[in-house]
């Protein structure tokens, strides 16, 4: 990853890190290497981050494993307090699967928390890496979503928006959603 790779993640972890509550229980969906996890030291707690990607290992506060994001992934109702996606929902294929098990995940009040860049990004990108400024993880994948659709999804699989709003010149949107505090134990 080149500096100006490292820079823009970590404008992205900052917006996000705002979000997210001291103790906090975290999945993160494409974690990569756990790199945001490591500077979240104790910050979490029992968290889990997933990428097929990534390197298997257990920390004091967090574990990664090598998987896929898939419907229905193996942990109980409730069991996250937060659901992270930096720079990952354009990956993601079938997006309406996601919205579900995010619901499903997260404790009542819990935060679905995540960053999407701008179809204009793309270009910009290509043009770092030709320039050798970037290297631009798997923009081969982004099947040209559109932020604008991101409310509509979640909003179908039951969460709520709490905020959004752009950064990075306009060119990112950090979203966050909530699973609505009186549903209880109705999520299955």
């Amino acid at each position: 990853m080149k500096a100006v790779d490292r820079f823009l993640q970590s404008w992205r972890e900052r917006k996000v890190r705002a979000w997210l509550k001291p103790g906090a229980r975290v999945l993160d969906v494409g974690c990569h290497q756990g790199e945001f996890f490591d500077r979240l030291g104790p910050a979490i707690t029992d968290s889990v981050g997933l990428d097929p990607l990534a390197r298997p290992r257990t920390a004091a506060t967090f574990t990664l494993r090598a998987i896929p994001f898939a419907e229905p992934l193996d942990y109980p109702v409730g069991r996250f307090d937060a659901i992270i996606l930096l720079a990952t929902l354009e990956h993601i294929r079938d997006k309406a699967p996601l919205a579900r098990e995010a619901r499903r995940l997260l404790t009542p009040g819990g935060r679905l928390i995540m960053t999407v860049p701008s179809p204009r990004v793309d270009d910009i990108v290509h043009t770092l890496v030709r320039l050798g400024l970037a290297d631009g993880m798997s923009l081969e994948e982004h099947h040209g979503f559109k932020p604008a659709d991101t409310d509509p999804i979640f909003r179908a699989g039951g969460l709520e928006l709490e905020h959004h709003s752009t950064f990075q010149l306009g060119l990112n949107h950090l979203f966050v959603f909530r699973r609505p505090e009186n549903e209880g134990s109705r999520v299955k």
